[in-house]
């Protein structure tokens, strides 16, 4: 896979987070908001940087 392959999926990635987490804000669920932070905050610290 291509680096380019690579920034393009994690952008699908990290559009599709955010479109679920614009739904959970509109539709009042805090609880799953809060569920998708910490789950969020868990993926950031645990990957690894790539070069």
């Amino acid at each position: 896979m291509t680096r380019e392959e690579r920034l393009a999926a994690k952008l699908r990635e990290n559009l599709r987070r955010r479109k679920a987490q614009a739904r959970a804000l509109g539709a009042g669920a805090s609880g799953t908001q809060d569920d998708a932070q910490e789950n969020e905050s868990g993926r950031l610290s645990k990957s690894p940087p790539e070069s």
